[in-house]
Order: C-alpha cells, then sequence, then structure tokens
C-alpha cells in the first residue's frame, strides 16, 4: 500500500501534469471534450466522431507533440507538405489528404505515403480515376474516399454540385475496385451563420446517395464542420470533424505552396 507521502506526490504530480503540457496538447484536450459533450447533446457516442487534426503549415515538432499526447489522425492539404512531412513521423499515423487533389500529384502522394488513410475529397471522375489507378499499380488495400460536395455554391469551393454527388458516388464505388467510397464532405461558409443550411445539404446528399447506392446511413460518414463550427456539425450528424487552428494555433502561409 502507498504510504500517505507516496499519496500526496502522485496527486501531485497529477494536478502538475496539465501544466507541463504544451499549448496544442492542452487545446486538443479541450477539443475532445468539446467533441464528447456535442456528441452526448446529440444522442451518439464521442467513438463515432473522428477528430482529423489539421496539421497545415505547422513543424513537425507540434505534431509530433501531439500525436506523443496519443492522437493518431492528422490531415493535410497541401501535397508536397504531406509528402514531406510523413516519412518522419511514426507510421502509425492515419494521415487524411483535405480538400481539392490535381490529378498530376495523385502518383507522388499515394508513393510518399502509404499510410495515407482517406482522401477528402474526390471532386470529379478523372481524379478518381487516378487515384484508382495508382493506388491499385502500388498494391494498396483499396483506399478511402469521400466525394466532395459544393455545399455553398461558392466559385472559390471546390466539389461537385449537390445534384452531381450521386453521379460521382456511384462511380466512385462501382467503377474504383481499387478505392472504397466511404461517405461524403464539405467545406461550407467560413460565414459560420450559414453552415447549418451548409450541413443541412450535405445530410439531404447523405440520403439520396444511400438510396441509390442501396447502402444505410451508417456506410456513408459526413466530413463536415471545422474549428469554429465543429459543435454544430456533430449536432447535425457529422462523423469527421477537421480541427487545425483550435489545436495548433493560427496558420501561418508560405508563398507559392502548390497543391
Amino acid at each position: 500500500m502507498e504510504t500517505q507521502e507516496e499519496e500526496t506526490l502522485k496527486k501531485d504530480t497529477e494536478m502538475a501534469a496539465p501544466a507541463m503540457e504544451g499549448v496544442a496538447v492542452t487545446a486538443l484536450r479541450s477539443v475532445m471534450y468539446r467533441v464528447q459533450q456535442a456528441a452526448q447533446k446529440s444522442g451518439r457516442s464521442s467513438d463515432q466522431i473522428r477528430v482529423v487534426g489539421v496539421s497545415k503549415t505547422k513543424p513537425i515538432s507540434l505534431i509530433r507533440e501531439v500525436y506523443d499526447a496519443g492522437h493518431r489522425c492528422f490531415g493535410e492539404n497541401y501535397v508536397q507538405e504531406i509528402i514531406e512531412k510523413a516519412p518522419q513521423l511514426p507510421e502509425d499515423i492515419e494521415w487524411h489528404f483535405i480538400g481539392h487533389l490535381q490529378s498530376n500529384k495523385v502518383k507522388s502522394l499515394l508513393a510518399a505515403v502509404p499510410n495515407l488513410a482517406m482522401v477528402e475529397g474526390v471532386d470529379d471522375e478523372k481524379v478518381a480515376n487516378y487515384l484508382d489507378r495508382f493506388n491499385g499499380s502500388f498494391g494498396r488495400k483499396p483506399l478511402k474516399v469521400l466525394v466532395q460536395v459544393n455545399t455553398s455554391g461558392e466559385e472559390s469551393k471546390s466539389g461537385v454540385e449537390p445534384s452531381s454527388c450521386v453521379e460521382l458516388a456511384k462511380h466512385v464505388k462501382m467503377g474504383c475496385p481499387n478505392l472504397e467510397f466511404s461517405g461524403l464532405m464539405t467545406i461550407g461558409m467560413l460565414d459560420y451563420t450559414s453552415t447549418p443550411e451548409n450541413f443541412r445539404t450535405l445530410a439531404n446528399c447523405r440520403a439520396e446517395v444511400c438510396k441509390a447506392l442501396g447502402i444505410t446511413e451508417d456506410q456513408c460518414e459526413l466530413s463536415m464542420g471545422m474549428s469554429g463550427d465543429f459543435e454544430k456539425a456533430i449536432e447535425m450528424g457529422s462523423t469527421n470533424v477537421r480541427i487545425g487552428s483550435t489545436i495548433f494555433g493560427p496558420r501561418e502561409y508560405p508563398k507559392n505552396r502548390g497543391k
């Protein structure tokens, strides 16, 4: 049995641990708590929600700090950045590529990141075909992909129109044997007052896709919600939230970084 002195020392150490954590780890713990609360509010378990730590523009050391705290799912928006970072970090990380992917960069992405877990998201058949072809040629297991839907109608956003999501989802599921259709994603608007409407649009798209493909909603993920609106997204059915600045702090964008 522990003596009273040992017990006191243990409690003091446990109390001091959070103060010794880095800012990003403390922020991660806060995010995970907020995810849990939002999930409970919507009658769901937080185990049903994947948190992707979006580490774009952030150094390896900061990602490693969050990794050492137990987090394993990270996302990047630029091909050059992910292919530079991934080889320097542990192989058990589940990497997500997020946003528009140029077809001429598919091969280099797949070659450099063997632990790429998901592409969020595919926005046309050409990109789907390239992913399918090269994923097969590298002998990898089917790669999970989400179809990106432009729910806000903004020209600056990538993604298919909601009316075209079923067609692209069918192409991925039926015509790309080396890909695994896993659901839908949207970026939404930066004006957070409009995001509930965007989220409803994506949920409606899921209903149409599930009906067309003969699958259940549990087989079709919804990736929606970022730092400013992830709690609302979870309450509206998101299974995958992409959290960047709330965990890692404000981003510093270098010039001439291509996707």
